[in-house]
């Protein structure tokens, strides 16, 4: 070759690129014949991946000598020379754009921004330092050893192209294995480093070349720092138009596929052609998208495609770049080529030591566990792939000196590509099996046991329900037990005899740091689900995994709210901006008219003041006073205009004097209690000072002190402008209002949020550790971190009480909206409505989804006797809340006031207006004296808060006993008081109903409470518990046994009082879910109360049997004993007559009343 092939990143006009490697065509040349190697090389790639699945280096090497074996036949063969021409006259640049942007985008997806984000720096100083230490040891050696009279240039371009650890493959193998996905990611970024840094060298390199005579370090720097940050920018604004399009709820898979990928490849060549970096840009897109800017299973669906794009490209790369090899001269593949290949090997690999050496003490200081073990892993990483292939061109392009072989920059660099793939990736696997990396330490081993055991369980379990049906009594259920049963070996690790004894009995310091983590998970998966839910807003869940990431490497530190508060600097100084802006806001101080009597110029002047026309007259006057002040500012007009602007001076001065003494006259005194007239009045005195100054030197023109004086006076009025602030105020405090409330709202839906994650974790405390200590432990955190997010929550709700309901009413429309959504997708996959049907409908529900993006920031609060309708067991029927309304008495309480005290007989209930609460009491007895129960021991006192709608002191009136807690205000409080002789006047008036909808609503409550984990697919809706019958209450008071058909009830929950098994005489004190073996209860003689909840079953025409629990609050659960359940039983299919031989007389009577 004797020219250069084209820029790697300009095209000189006029000139196609040359032949990188080849002969030129002496023959016309055919059209169409390419793609028939495009295809080829897919299919021969599929094929290979097919029968050498984990074998990925084989598959690319054995693509490479299918490429370098057409490129033989191509330089020997016109048919196959037409064939591969079109890619040896395609420019390097080109390649590089159609290969290298899904790549990084792929693999800065998938990378953990919030963890690259706790060791950023430590990660760039890691990347920079192995950039610079490859372009130095690598640079001389090959400037040393190579024996082909490479230039310096040529030398050091191609130890940065060699210097690239690929972001792909460099973790594939560790990946396989269960590495920890933050030391993966802490690898891949390094590598986007080093890969952008690269782009970005080629660049300024190339451009340095073109113009060696402006070729400065000022320039080179400069060029750096525009190219990281404007790339930077540009990626992320790309990234937020792509989560907005691909969170649009009308929007389907494809186009949503069809558009993330367009939009990458826009934003790579957008970006190149200003001048920046591409590979930066897509790497900040890929950083700033995560799980949460994507619809549900949409980012595993795009995956998937940007996996296979990725390995397409892969094979394509290789196979390409081998053909290219091939079309070159084979005289130049002599033995010391084969030497130099095991010297550069040997190099890349010297070079990852020395750069582990240099990063330990570095990465020593960094967030998360880093030692010698991990040091020696990461020695090995330095995998090279397609992007130092792609770079590997641009050797022979940007270098003056030109060889005569450029093919073998491509050769050494694939060669060394393919046994870094090879030897680097076995040697990291079986280093880390090794050295325990992949091991899982005994606690997780036992978590993992743990799920092993539920799930056999649930396997067993299954096949003995199948074992029942008639259509399976032939089936061969022992071969069906033997091959489901779970046969899997836990990665353990290699210990010695000595600590083995210790790996098998972990401290509770160690099995508690485990479990740490477990939570931190379980919280993780929380926040996504209330997401994907709808519960949690995109942004609230996005801070919330933050804070919880940000946090997580923190030994021993579980996460508070008081933590997420400080992760996200909510509102303070908004709030302080609002009170300067309304102490700055101006307020008109109107006197009446009637002080002045008969003076008719005083009520002349009166009128004229307080008028709007005055008031706008004084706006007009600055407004009018902007050119004027513009020329009197301009040196050259205020030269030419010396006499004017004097009188217009002069007029302005009397208007403010005219107008400061028309207020004076009328509000006297009070004049100046108003801080803006106060401005106006030192305006006034400024003016004259500045005209009697102007006057004066006139008289002395000679006067230098006097000039000087009189023309800083003159810039004193550019305070005239300052009375027009009344206008933008206003404004501005609405501005704030609105962004106070949007983050008063975010504040709550993150406290909330993280409220539920407490709660989904309490229920999973005993398959996170097997150790009891562990478990009382992790309770107790987890209570004291949920009291105080409940004490925040009640806080946040006092303080902006229209937009806490705001807030709540759009939550409740859509979880409204979702549960439609559900029902009409079970209609639809039955056949029930057709699936065109089903789309309008769906696309109806989607709309109303999107309306409440406009749903308002708050919503007027309601009166008092409004509150009423909240109250569940009154079911918004106007009988009952007339009834109360009339009964009700507003009550107020000061911040520390006691509502009720523990022991004190009830005189009625409180429903919570506004305020909080803070219910304090020793542990619940649930009607058992609490010598007989198990807990009897217990000291620990309960703590918990009440909030707007929560209800005190039903348990306690409902039997008539001591309350249990005693009730402090946190705040101001305001409560609806009914009256315990009120409460049972309306339980005579409205006899039974009334008093069984408050226990069936208490008894709902403890299920909810205390038993979620075991009932989350149950639905315990108040209103269909009532209406259709799938929760009953009953008392147990009325006869002494009762037997249970385990076959037809699903639970039976025990929630006040005690029984007793009366075959195994256990005793079992409420709260508790009664065994299956249980068949006969007796009532003990401190047992008080039998609660009965059963539901219909699927067949069941009286009611559906698709249970899922109910989300809302269904009542007030103050310290676990405002609840007043006994026993729940849940029945499947069979009319509560039908079981039961003792028929419920108020249970008739009750239905008999609700059917009128």
């Amino acid at each position: 070759m004797s020219k250069a092939n084209v820029s790697f990143w300009v095209q000189k006009e006029g000139n196609r690129p040359d032949l990188l490697c080849g002969r030129a065509a002496d023959y016309p040349v055919a059209k169409g014949h390419f793609l028939i190697l495009v295809w080829s090389t897919l299919v021969l790639g599929g094929l290979l991946r097919a029968f050498l699945k984990n074998s990925e280096v084989i598959v690319l090497t054995i693509l490479s000598l299918f490429g370098l074996l057409i490129g033989q036949l191509a330089y020997d063969f016109v048919e196959m020379h037409q064939i591969v021409y079109p890619l040896l006259r395609t420019s390097s640049f080109s390649l590089y754009c159609y290969f290298s942007p899904l790549i990084i985008f792929m693999a800065a997806l998938d990378v953990d921004f919030y963890i690259l984000k706790n060791v950023f720096w430590q990660v760039f100083l890691t990347g920079l330092i192995s950039f610079a230490t490859a372009f130095i040891i690598i640079g001389y050696v090959v400037l040393k050893f190579n024996k082909h009279s490479w230039d310096l240039e040529s030398c050091l371009l191609f130890s940065m192209a060699l210097g690239i650890t690929d972001p792909i493959y460099s973790v594939n193998s560790l990946k396989t294995i269960g590495i920890s996905k933050m030391y993966t990611d802490i690898i891949r970024g390094e590598s986007m480093i080093i890969c952008g840094f690269t782009s970005i060298f080629f660049s300024v390199f190339h451009r340095g070349i073109l113009q060696m005579s402006n070729f400065r370090e000022l320039h080179v720097i400069v060029g750096l720092t525009l190219d990281i940050l404007g790339s930077i920018v540009c990626g992320y604004w790309c990234a937020r138009i792509i989560q907005f399009i691909l969170t649009d709820l009308f929007s389907n898979t494809l186009t949503n596929i069809i558009f993330c990928i367009s939009m990458v490849y826009m934003t790579f060549y957008i970006v190149e052609f200003l001048g920046m970096s591409g590979t930066v840009a897509l790497a900040t897109v890929g950083l700033n998208l995560d799980s949460l800017s994507f619809k549900p299973r949409i980012k595993l669906i795009i995956t998937k495609f940007l996996i296979m794009f990725s390995c397409i490209f892969q094979h394509l790369i290789y196979t390409f770049f081998g053909i290219v090899i091939g079309c070159g001269q084979f005289k130049y593949f002599q033995f010391h080529t084969v030497v130099f290949m095991s010297i550069l090997f040997v190099t890349v690999n010297f070079v990852r030591f020395v750069t582990v050496v240099l990063v330990s003490p570095i990465l020593m200081h960094s967030s998360y566990e880093y030692n010698w073990r991990w040091g020696i892993v990461i020695a090995w990483s330095g995998i090279k792939g397609v992007f130092s292939l792609l770079f590997a061109p641009e050797v022979h392009n940007l270098a003056e000196q030109r060889v005569e072989s450029p093919e073998l920059f491509i050769l050494y660099i694939q060669v060394i590509s393919l046994m870094t793939l090879g030897i680097n990736s076995y040697m990291m696997t079986r280093l880390a099996r090794t050295l325990d990396l992949c091991a899982l330490s005994i606690p997780r081993q036992m978590a993992m046991q743990n799920a092993i055991k539920h799930i056999q369980e649930m396997i067993q379990s299954r096949i003995t329900l199948f074992k029942t049906e008639k259509l399976l009594t032939n089936v061969n259920w022992t071969l069906v037990e033997e091959k489901t049963k779970i046969e899997y070996i836990i990665p353990t690790p290699h210990v010695s005899s000595d600590n083995k004894a210790k790996e098998e009995f972990p401290t509770d310091e160690v099995l508690l740091e485990e479990a740490r983590l477990h939570v931190v998970i379980i919280q993780i998966s929380s926040f996504e689900k209330q997401c994907n839910d709808g519960v949690l807003s995109v942004e609230a869940a996005r801070t919330l995994i933050g804070a919880t990431k940000s946090y997580c490497h923190i030994q021993g530190k579980f996460m508070s709210i008081y933590d997420v508060s400080t992760y996200v600097r909510a509102r303070s100084w908004l709030v302080k901006f609002k009170n300067t802006l309304t102490f700055l806001e101006y307020h008109k101080d109107k006197t009446s008219a009637i002080l002045y009597g008969h003076n008719r110029f005083l009520i002349f002047v009166y009128h004229i003041v307080f008028s709007e026309e005055f008031e706008n007259a004084e706006h007009i006057i600055g407004i009018m006073y902007i050119y004027p002040m513009i020329m009197h500012l301009w040196p050259t007009a205020r030269k030419l205009n010396v006499s004017g602007l004097i009188f217009v001076n002069y007029y302005f001065v009397c208007l403010y004097l005219l107008e400061s003494a028309l207020k004076i006259i009328i509000l006297k005194k009070k004049y100046f209690h108003q801080h803006w007239n106060t401005l106006e009045f030192f305006i006034v005195l400024i003016g004259i000072v500045d005209v009697f100054c102007i006057y004066f030197v006139r008289l002395r023109p000679d006067n230098l002190i006097l000039i000087q004086f009189t023309v800083i006076i003159g810039y004193f009025r550019i305070i005239r402008f300052f009375p027009l602030l009344k206008i933008i105020i206003p404004l501005l405090i609405n501005i704030v209002d609105v962004q106070i409330k949007k983050r008063l709202s975010l504040t709550y839906s993150i406290t909330k949020g993280y409220v539920k994650s407490l709660e989904d974790t309490k229920f999973l405390i005993r398959q996170i550790s097997s150790r009891k200590s562990i478990d009382q432990k992790l309770y107790e955190i987890l209570e004291t971190n949920k009291q105080d997010a409940v004490k925040e929550l009640g806080l946040i709700e006092h303080e902006g009480r229209d937009v806490v309901i705001a807030l709540k009413t759009k939550q409740a429309i859509r979880n409204v909206i979702a549960k439609a959504l559900k029902s009409l997708t079970f209609l639809s996959s039955r056949g029930i409505i057709d699936k065109y049907e089903s789309l309008e409908m769906n696309k109806v529900l989607l709309e109303k989804i999107k309306s409440l993006n406009n749903f308002p920031m708050a919503i007027p609060l309601p009166t008092p006797d409004k509150y009423l309708h909240n109250i569940i067991w009154l079911e918004n029927k106007d009988a009952l809340i007339e009834f109360f309304k009339e009964r009700a008495k507003l009550a107020y309480f000061d911040y520390g006031d006691v509502i009720c005290k523990e022991g004190e007989m009830p005189q009625g209930i409180y429903l919570i207006i506004s305020g909080m609460a803070i219910l304090e009491s020793s542990p619940p007895t649930f009607g058992i004296e609490r010598s007989l129960r198990p807990d009897r021991e217990s000291t620990t006192r309960f703590t918990e808060y009440c909030t707007s709608g929560d209800i005190i002191g039903e348990l306690s009136c409902l039997l008539k006993r001591e309350i249990e807690y005693t009730a402090i205000c946190e705040t101001i409080l305001q409560a609806c008081f009914i009256s315990l002789e009120d409460l049972y006047e309306g339980f005579d008036f409205f006899w039974p109903s009334l008093e069984y909808k408050i226990w069936l609503k208490l008894a709902l409550s403890i299920a909810y409470q205390y038993f979620e984990s075991s009932l989350v697919d149950e639905d315990l809706k108040f209103q269909k518990c009532v209406m259709l019958n799938h929760a009953y209450v009953e008392t147990l008071s009325s006869y002494n046994e009762m037997s249970i058909d385990n076959v037809n009830m699903k639970f039976v929950i025990l929630v006040y009082g005690s029984v007793i098994d009366t075959k195994t005489e256990v005793p079992y004190f409420a709260p508790y879910i009664l065994p299956k073996t249980c068949e006969q209860l007796l009532k003990s003689a401190l047992a008080t109360f039998l609660t009965y909840l059963f539901c219909q079953s699927p067949n069941s025409s009286e009611g559906e049997g698709n249970l899922i629990f109910l989300n809302r609050k269904l009542g007030p659960e103050p310290l676990n004993v405002n609840v007043g359940i006994k026993i729940t039983q849940w029945m499947l299919g069979i009319p509560f007559s039908k079981l039961v031989t003792n028929k419920v007389s108020h249970f008739r009577d009750f239905q008999t009343l609700k059917s009128r």
